[in-house]
């Protein structure tokens, strides 16, 4: 193994797809970019939205950006289906705007890794929905989700 190389590696078994997912889940949820870059190729091809972001630094200002402005982000992903090296999740998150506006992310990411095990592609598809802060259900101190907290299924989402 070298520095650029991110186990688990395709091809993904059930068991390492579902390792990979939460390893993704718990760099994202201790938001810092500088290490959630790390598990992106350097040339990674993402879609977010509305948004294009190639290559590693697109993808380093993206999520500064990101989490600048979504406060209190907690996400929960959940293996959908995998493939040799691809893998599709389905996740939610929490999270409230300067106003206090609270919000549930719901969305759809598509994945595709290298030999090396890091992320070429990157394709999410997300709606946001408007909800009360009575309506939350993410509740765990910030960054990562404890591993006995209900999984989306487990939670009806």
């Amino acid at each position: 193994m070298t520095a650029n190389t991110r186990p688990p590696l395709p091809p993904f078994t059930h068991e390492s797809a579902v390792q990979k997912v939460r390893m993704a889940e718990d760099g994202w949820n201790n938001r810092n970019p500088d290490k959630v870059v790390l598990a992106y190729s350097e040339d990674t091809i993402w879609r977010n939205r509305n948004e294009f972001p190639i290559g590693r630094a697109q993808a380093h200002a993206f999520l500064t950006k990101k989490w600048a402005t979504e406060h209190e982000y907690r996400l929960i992903k959940e293996l959908w289906a995998h493939s040799d090296n691809r893998i599709a999740v389905r996740f939610a998150y929490e999270w409230h705007n300067d106003q206090g506006q609270y919000y549930r992310s719901y969305g759809n990411e598509n994945w595709q890794f290298n030999e090396q095990g890091l992320m070429t592609h990157r394709f999410a598809s997300i709606n946001d929905l408007a909800i009360e802060q009575s309506e939350r259900k993410f509740f765990w101190p910030l960054g990562t989700c404890p591993a006995d907290h209900p999984s989306l299924s487990d939670l009806g989402l």
